[in-house]
């Protein structure tokens, strides 16, 4: 067999690691929340994010949630994720008897092929997709990184997480040190970066969606460096096989939910604060609290798997097999890509001015509940093709593209399915505090 055939064929089901999928699946949930918010088109966001003021209870309830537990913590989570999943389709060609090089080119070919998907998405229906950014930032770091020695990606992820840990320091230095009356400063609003969800052309909010498109490639794939901090996490971990084998490292896992979920809904916190009228801040002196929100994410997300592993393991140890629930959102996550599209799908011709304009009647904690429904509908889908033995056509469009030409099959079939799991959309990406998708 040649050195340069791909010949691995899919991942059999026994094969498959729950961990991951049963992350992507659920997750996928916060992804819905997230972006949603982006949707309310007929009120004013509230400037420091995309989120309205409240207008009552029920809403101020749903927005400090959001903001504590979602808004920049869930995107995170499926960047480690991602990088993990680049190990595994790695690992398993080269098994498979397929050299570097050719690896090296499947990926950097898929990761290509997310940036196509990425920029259809944009054109047709999503202002904030992420796929582009995990495609730029796997063809990125998967060239300077993945075959480096360990030690290297965590000197990386250390010197990118103490850079965000100081521009943190700095920016609450100058919240304290900022004067109340600080003008706001100009430039571009979240308003303005929504634009094309209000407006009821068709043309114009394509051509507003692919203006806004590269933004979100850029500053979320690699100039807001949680997700390249990320991705290498999700290299180092998926050489461990952490999520394989979740009982290994049971001590590693518990300490890493506990301190990340801990750190990440305390660093919401002062967010989910002025977001509700509880802290009375302006528009520049709020800023400042951006960057603690979103390292404090990356600590959120990587707790976020290690939480899902720990139920992973007790599931599988216990020795019953999954219940209808765990399987029903683990086949949601083996098929997060056509899931993460179909939420779009869902959502945008229902919801903007240029669709049936659905969302203009909806206030924050009724989206919230419109968002956990679109979840649910993807769940249902999934579940359904898990029952049938079919993979999500997304997933199988980009196997065919991406292996087109290499010999037969693919290593999985999904982002998600090899780990990659599906950007989170806008409002997930920069933050899903309206802060930029």
């Amino acid at each position: 067999m040649s050195g340069h055939t791909v010949s691995r064929g899919p991942t059999d089901a026994g094969e498959r690691a729950l961990a991951p999928d049963l992350a992507r699946g659920f997750m996928l949930l916060f992804i819905a929340i997230a972006n949603t918010v982006w949707y309310l088109w007929a009120v004013p966001m509230g400037g420091l994010s995309a989120h309205p003021e409240p207008g009552g209870v029920l809403d101020a309830a749903a927005q400090f949630f959001t903001v504590v537990a979602v808004d920049g913590r869930s995107y995170p989570m499926f960047a480690f994720l991602f990088g993990y999943g680049m190990v595994q389709l790695a690992r398993r060609q080269e098994a498979a008897g397929a050299d570097a090089e050719a690896v090296d080119a499947l990926l950097r070919r898929r990761n290509l092929w997310l940036l196509a998907f990425g920029l259809v998405h944009a054109l047709l229906l999503w202002m904030g997709d992420v796929l582009g950014a995990y495609g730029l930032a796997g063809l990125l770091l998967g060239w300077l990184f993945l075959r480096r020695r360990d030690t290297t990606l965590l000197v990386w992820a250390g010197l990118l997480t103490g850079l965000m840990l100081l521009l943190s320091a700095a920016s609450l230095v100058g919240l304290a040190l900022m004067p109340a009356d600080q003008p706001a400063m100009a430039g571009p609003g979240m308003d303005d970066m929504a634009f094309n969800i209000g407006n009821p052309s068709i043309l114009g909010a394509a051509i507003g969606r692919l203006s806004v498109w590269p933004l979100i490639v850029l500053g979320q794939g690699l100039l807001g460096l949680t997700v390249p901090t990320a991705i290498l996490l999700g290299f180092w971990a998926a050489r461990r096989r952490i999520l394989e084998e979740p009982g290994r490292h049971l001590v590693l896992l518990r300490l890493t939910a506990a301190a990340g979920i801990s750190l990440g809904w305390l660093g919401g916190l002062p967010s989910a604060l002025v977001q509700v009228g509880a802290w009375d801040l302006t528009v520049s002196q709020g800023g400042m609290l951006a960057l603690p929100h979103m390292v404090t994410g990356l600590a959120c997300g990587v707790g976020y798997v290690a939480l899902i592993a720990l139920v992973a393991h007790r599931i599988q140890a216990g020795g019953r097999g999954p219940g209808p629930v765990v399987t029903a959102l683990s086949a949601t996550g083996k098929r997060s890509l056509s899931a993460y599209l179909a939420q779009s799908v869902l959502c945008a011709p229902v919801l903007t001015a240029w669709g049936l304009g659905v969302a203009a009647h909806l206030s924050p904690w009724s989206m919230f509940l419109f968002a956990v429904g679109v979840w649910l509908v993807t769940v249902a889908g999934a579940y359904a093709l898990e029952r049938a033995g079919r993979r999500g056509p997304a997933e199988v469009l980009l196997r065919r593209l991406a292996y087109r030409g290499t010999g037969r099959g693919s290593s999985e079939g999904t982002p998600g399915g090899d780990g990659a799991g599906p950007p989170a959309g806008p409002g997930e990406g920069k933050g899903q505090e309206r802060t930029t998708p």
